[in-house]
């Protein structure tokens, strides 16, 4: 198991406040992405949108406005979060149409990744209008580049069920992915108060196969914890983590299914395709060789339904 720390410095710069300058546009809802805990990572370009726009509307005005003032930004903030969201769309809708511009921001990260503003975004592209965004920090990507697991593919699955049984349920979910062919890094966040139980039941289901845990990315106490799922589960049994954290879990390890898991699987495919479509269809969820399998389908299938 390995274990990296850091301390990344937390000075940003203040820019003097301008107002929307005469002329300029910019989209009618901007999505813009804010540090996730080192207020330096804002980019001028995401400070500026939000200067320009007539609206911040932001999940928590009192944690953006942490951000805000260190930028200089003087734009007015409205929340806009999930018990809201869905009443506020129609209003929203019709002041942008009337030409006001807003800026979408989350507390932390890229909007609507586990956060609000899909519902507006979705209903302000169906309204016909424009919808841009300034790309900057998300947790998940840097975790996942941090991890030392495999880059891509990746999955973000984001946040599980806070009950054990639904969330054993939902990885039990991808595991079965796993078995017909996802090849993967899983990428999840998770709570600290339940981060233990998570990697508990994700070592039951998933093995020891390889993972990390990032968390408190940028911030001063910046950790990633990497190493077998099962290690990770003990440490953090014993130790209780804090702020905000990225479960990682490798790819699933290339599996030879077995002769009773063959049979089953086209015994299943075989109650409603052809031989050849039954023998294409497992040897490709199965990772097997298509001969073998389409020989094996000849045994348990029913010729006269073979094209």
């Amino acid at each position: 198991m390995t274990i990296e720390t850091s301390a990344p410095a937390n000075d940003p710069q203040t820019p003097p406040t301008s107002n929307r300058a005469h002329g300029s546009s910019i989209a009618a809802l901007v999505l813009v992405s804010t540090p996730i805990g080192n207020l330096a990572d804002f980019s001028p370009r995401a400070v500026e949108t939000l200067r320009q726009a007539d609206l911040i509307l932001c999940e928590d005005t009192r944690t953006s406005a942490v951000l805000l003032r260190a930028h200089g930004i003087q734009t007015r903030c409205q929340p806009l979060h999930e018990y809201n969201e869905s009443a506020r769309i129609p209003e929203l809708i019709a002041t942008m149409q009337s030409g006001q511009r807003f800026a979408l921001i989350s507390d932390a990260g890229t909007p609507l990744v586990s956060d609000p503003g899909y519902r507006l975004t979705r209903a302000a592209i169906e309204a016909g209008l424009s919808v841009s965004g300034i790309p900057g920090p998300n947790a998940a990507l840097l975790a996942l580049t941090l991890s030392g697991l495999p880059p891509h593919p990746f999955l973000f699955a984001g946040f599980t069920a806070p009950k054990q049984g639904a969330r054993s349920q939902t990885l039990q979910t991808y595991r079965a992915a796993e078995r017909a062919g996802l090849s993967a890094t899983l990428i999840f966040f998770e709570a600290p108060h339940r981060l233990a139980e998570f990697l508990a039941d994700a070592a039951a289901i998933f093995g020891p196969r390889p993972a990390a845990v990032a968390r408190e990315l940028t911030k001063h106490f910046e950790e990633v914890r990497r190493g077998p799922l099962d290690e990770l589960a003990t440490h953090y049994a014993s130790h209780q983590a804090r702020g905000e954290i990225c479960v990682l879990i490798g790819p699933a390890p290339e599996e030879t299914a077995s002769a009773e898991t063959l049979e089953t699987a086209l015994a299943t495919a075989l109650a409603t395709m052809s031989v050849k479509d039954a023998a294409d269809t497992v040897a490709t969820a199965l990772g097997l060789p298509r001969k073998q399998v389409y020989q094996k389908a000849l045994e348990l299938g029913r010729p006269s339904r073979d094209p």
